[in-house]
């Protein structure tokens, strides 16, 4: 299974972001090229594992519990925007980033240790994809530009979830991928077990 460690906003930040989007989609020449990303799959990813064994799954999720609870919940807030090239457009994080990358590098340290294999290590740049380029590379600096002013409300960041990723398989152009919650773990010392499934 496609697994990922990862950051939910809450769901007034992803309608906050949602109506920026909005006017982001207004822009000239804005559906020309691109796939943009379903507000309801919006996330930070922490640490991305790929195709994961299902045998590994529980060796996993204790690791990611201890990365979660000895990371104190933190405040955070969607800020700005930037692009991967002409990839992806993607929105900022700001507030406590520090403890962001902290638990991204907690969430990866967890996979290392239950034996998922990563093909590649890459410096954390914490982002929430907003947009991808469909075929050829996309100019994202009008988009980067109207993010500018974007600042969202804050947040506390009170849980680290493993995310299963099922990528479309119909072959329908636009189709995104499905997110699923497998465990969501509280930030901090009270831990009392995870949770399993959404929400």
């Amino acid at each position: 299974m496609r697994l990922f460690a990862a950051v939910l906003p809450p769901q007034d930040v992803t309608d906050e972001l949602g109506g920026a989007v909005d006017a982001l989609r207004g822009l000239p020449g804005a559906g020309r090229g691109l796939r943009w990303t379903s507000r309801d799959g919006w996330h930070f990813t922490l640490a991305f594992y790929g195709e994961v064994d299902e045998g590994l799954v529980p060796e996993l999720s204790v690791r990611l519990e201890r990365a979660a609870r000895r990371t104190d919940a933190f405040p955070l807030s969607l800020r700005g925007g930037g692009r991967f090239g002409g990839r992806a457009l993607w929105a900022g994080a700001a507030g406590d980033v520090r403890a962001l990358r902290l638990l991204a590098d907690r969430a990866e340290a967890a996979g290392r240790r239950a034996g998922v294999t990563r093909e590649e290590h890459r410096a954390y740049r914490p982002h929430l994809t907003l947009a991808r380029s469909s075929r050829e590379p996309a100019d994202f600096a009008p988009y980067v530009s109207a993010l500018d002013g974007f600042e969202g409300r804050e947040w506390t960041v009170g849980g680290l979830c493993l995310m299963r990723s099922r990528l479309p398989v119909s072959g329908v152009p636009g189709e995104q991928p499905r997110y699923e919650v497998l465990a969501r773990w509280p930030l901090g010392r009270a831990f009392d077990g995870p949770r399993v499934g959404g929400g």
